[in-house]
């Protein structure tokens, strides 16, 4: 019989916020330079604002403009409030019209992988490609500097090339390589099976 587990080590009994996915692609013209375009995609199965899409983007294909892309409005305002806010400020403000959009997916997740959003008036692509090995992020709730209470288990695959186009008009710039605690990654990565925890 297995040995009896320390369910301290094996448990994490924080409430649990969400589960899903939450993709993102970052670029800069230079490396030294700042950030053109930062998006992040979420596919949520399961929130208190229930499942849906949202996609958070600046770049020079929004005229420099925070806009917001959701299928779940309710949602998209929850994880506002909860979690954009402390990660990416800009993208926290609950003014920001929501464009009605809808969501949709391809590719195989080891050669490339496609996200297209569609809405009235616009047609955007999120492409990951050069896709690496992928790790594990584990950051217990209570150790994050800008949400202290949070906590997020992740799938990262980083991608070392990614676009974005919007209306078939690609963003400038290229992933960039960063460290997260000394381990190799990219500014582009697919994030799969992502979960955030609070602290009760």
């Amino acid at each position: 019989m297995p040995k009896e587990q320390n369910s301290s080590q094996n448990l994490d009994l924080n409430k649990i916020l969400l589960t899903g996915e939450n993709s993102f692609i970052r670029l800069k013209q230079k490396d030294d330079g700042p950030i053109t375009t930062k998006a992040t995609h979420w596919r949520i199965l399961k929130s208190p604002g229930g499942p849906g899409h949202v996609l958070f983007i600046q770049s020079d294909i929004t005229d420099n403009e925070v806009r917001i892309y959701s299928d779940n409005f309710a949602m998209t305002r929850w994880i506002q409030g909860k979690i954009e806010c402390a990660l990416n400020p800009e993208f926290g403000d609950p003014e920001t019209p929501i464009i009605d959009s809808v969501f949709s997916s391809s590719g195989d997740g080891v050669n490339y992988w496609i996200e297209s959003i569609d809405s009235l008036n616009e047609s955007i692509q999120m492409n990951w490609h050069g896709i690496g090995e992928p790790f594990y992020l584990r950051v217990g709730a209570g150790f994050l500097e800008t949400a202290p209470k949070l906590g997020v288990y992740s799938c990262m695959i980083p991608s070392s090339k990614a676009q974005i186009t919007n209306n078939d008009i690609p963003a400038l710039g290229s992933p960039y390589s960063e460290l997260f605690d000394g381990h190799p990654t990219s500014s582009s990565c697919l994030a799969w099976s992502e979960t955030w925890t609070e602290i009760k």
